[in-house]
């Protein structure tokens, strides 16, 4: 999970709020730092089960979950599926694997519980595509209004 994180701190204009230490995780861009006031984090890393998000079951001794926005075109191709029609049964409790998030695969999240050997290199690549998108975002919206 620290690798993870250092990766995306790494990043112009990363923020990572961290609530409590060891705990979830909330990745942002906010070159100010500072979460921006709307919108939401483009990833995150969930350490325990939420109510109604208990299917990856977190609460296990060493179970964590990176959570990211992905396009639709990358969705499809990590997943099968576009995040409208999900139908196929997953098992949300399987490590080192891509996902459809269990409650927010229909916006367009996907999720990894313990990243690994198979899939570390590609939530890395993930967050830093999520990272450049709300990069690209923050700029549009300065451009559209510079007194801000």
């Amino acid at each position: 999970m620290e690798q993870i994180i250092s990766a995306v701190e790494e990043l112009d204009g990363a923020l990572v709020l961290r609530p409590e230490p060891d705990g979830d995780a909330y990745l942002y861009h906010a070159p100010d730092g500072r979460p921006p006031r709307t919108g939401q984090p483009y990833g995150t890393i969930t350490t325990a089960d939420q109510p109604g998000d208990t299917a990856s079951h977190l609460d296990a001794p060493d179970r964590w979950r990176v959570n990211v926005h992905v396009d639709r075109g990358i969705f499809e191709a990590l997943t099968g599926e576009t995040p409208s029609a999900l139908t196929r049964p997953r098992d949300h409790t399987a490590v080192d694997t891509v996902l459809p998030h269990p409650v927010y695969g229909t916006a367009g999240w996907i999720c990894v519980v313990n990243p690994g050997p198979r899939t570390a290199d590609t939530v890395t690549r993930l967050l830093r595509d999520a990272h450049e998108r709300a990069r690209a975002r923050h700029q549009r919206r300065q451009r559209l209004s510079p007194g801000r």
